[in-house]
């Protein structure tokens, strides 16, 4: 007697045809539907960044004669006269003093005046309006009244004369030209990051403190021990945004001292200004664009693994 074993009908075999499953899945459908609505975020970083920082390193290779109309390959010789700059050492020594001084003035300035408003006294509303409402003033229109402010016959003057004090010609005078810009710049930004502080502030538990006065913590205890810690987040949003903001000043330079006295407040932005658009050397400014981003891109990343060390809720 013979056993013959019969091979399963496959699917399909039969005359039906198999159900195919449908293509549009919900878990295709849910990507479909991400990509769309990060499509126009992700077009705007291809067509405003991407693409630009690309011309940029084309650029860098090139030199383009705007008034002669030629562009023509130049390999590394944008990187070569990087090299050979003499000016280029003065102008990083400018835009490290001014980005230094601003981030440190700024931070504790802004720190200090969140701490005391944030405490429950009269007027402290209007003390914030006052010290916020530079923020929203144009930028030029403020460094411009400050210009005047600070001329030799200038407001400033005219106060200190009040008291028997000649003061000097601020803009003019390579020892108070650079600390006449990192205060204008002070003044004007300082209200965000106080506004920034203040409201980490308002987040700390009161139950902290109260815990911290009961075993015996002073009030700079309290500050260092709890404060600090649970406001951490927001320092290093604020040191970011700050350093990366002093590293992008043009305005108030081109207003208020274009570069001088000599290159002592010539920074690096404003550097790469007078090279493309004032002495059009378009190559050669598209390459100190990218020792810009390099610098920027260098400390955001230094801050941003640091974080893991000092700021409160990190693993």
């Amino acid at each position: 007697m013979t056993l013959t074993l019969e091979k399963p009908a496959r699917p399909g075999r039969s005359g039906t045809p198999a159900a195919r499953a449908p293509y549009w899945t919900m878990r295709r459908r849910d990507t479909l539907a991400g990509w769309l609505m990060v499509a126009p975020q992700l077009a705007g970083i291809v067509t405003f960044v991407l693409v630009p920082l690309g011309l940029v390193v084309w650029y860098s290779v090139h030199e383009w004669n705007v008034l002669a109309g030629t562009f023509e390959f130049a390999g590394a010789d944008n990187y070569q006269a990087l090299a050979d700059d003499q000016r280029l050492g003065p102008v990083l020594r400018a835009t490290g003093l001014f980005s230094v001084g601003l981030v440190v003035l700024n931070l504790s300035l802004a720190l200090f005046l969140a701490v005391l408003l944030n405490q429950k006294l009269r007027g402290t509303v209007v003390f914030r309006t006052l010290f916020f409402s530079p923020v929203v003033v144009t930028l030029v229109a403020w460094t411009i009244v400050w210009g005047f402010l600070l001329q030799d016959n200038g407001g400033v003057n005219a106060f200190l004369h009040v008291f028997g004090i000649d003061g000097p010609n601020w803009l003019r005078s390579s020892g108070t030209a650079m600390v006449s810009v990192i205060v204008v710049q002070l003044f004007k930004n300082v209200g965000l990051n106080m506004v920034l502080f203040l409201a980490a502030l308002q987040g700390v538990p009161a139950e902290l403190y109260e815990a911290a006065r009961i075993d015996g913590a002073s009030a700079w205890a309290r500050f260092r021990r709890v404060t600090v810690p649970l406001i951490s987040p927001t320092i290093l949003l604020t040191m970011i945004l700050t350093i990366v903001g002093s590293l992008q000043v043009f305005a108030q330079i081109a207003v208020l001292t274009q570069g001088g006295p000599g290159t002592s407040t010539t920074v690096l932005v404003y550097y790469l200004y007078q090279q493309a658009f004032q002495f059009h050397h378009f190559g050669y400014g598209a390459t100190l664009s990218l020792v810009l981003f390099l610098i920027v891109l260098v400390l955001t990343v230094i801050q941003w693994r640091m974080r893991r060390r000092w700021v409160f809720h990190e693993a």
